[in-house]
């Protein structure tokens, strides 16, 4: 039996679905501190908009989901990295970011993380890389 690869190299784009674009646009890039990378018209009235952190490889696609399909609370499954999580949990605290009480510090090997929740309750994750 032959064993084949695909040619995907790296994850370009991850999609978070939002309610008001805007206020996710505000929220990602005045509050994070992400930069929007794209936004641009597509289809009946839409628009795609992707936002990262200054040197991140991979966006977060923030667009309306679906015709049909909900929006909000969503378990987006993206960890973000950061050098100091304790910093930026208290800095998001004080921005009035709905984000966990505490930093979970389950011990070796999970490093210390914390959730927290955008304008949609979508929920992301920050972990203090080693």
């Amino acid at each position: 039996m032959t064993s084949t690869k695909t040619r995907i190299k790296k994850i370009g784009t991850v999609v978070v679905p939002v309610s008001d674009q805007d206020r996710a646009i505000e929220f990602y890039v005045e509050t994070l501190g992400f930069e929007k990378r794209t936004d641009v018209p597509f289809g009946n009235g839409y628009r795609w908009v992707e936002v990262a952190p200054a040197d991140a490889v991979t966006t977060i696609a923030i667009v309306p989901p679906p015709p049909g399909k909900p929006t909000g609370n969503v378990e987006t499954g993206i960890g973000l990295h950061t050098d100091n999580i304790d910093a930026d949990h208290e800095d998001l605290k004080t921005r009035g970011v709905d984000v966990d009480p505490e930093v979970s510090r389950m011990g070796d090997p999970v490093p210390p993380l914390f959730w927290f929740r955008d304008p949609d309750g979508n929920s992301l994750m920050i972990v203090e890389s080693r």
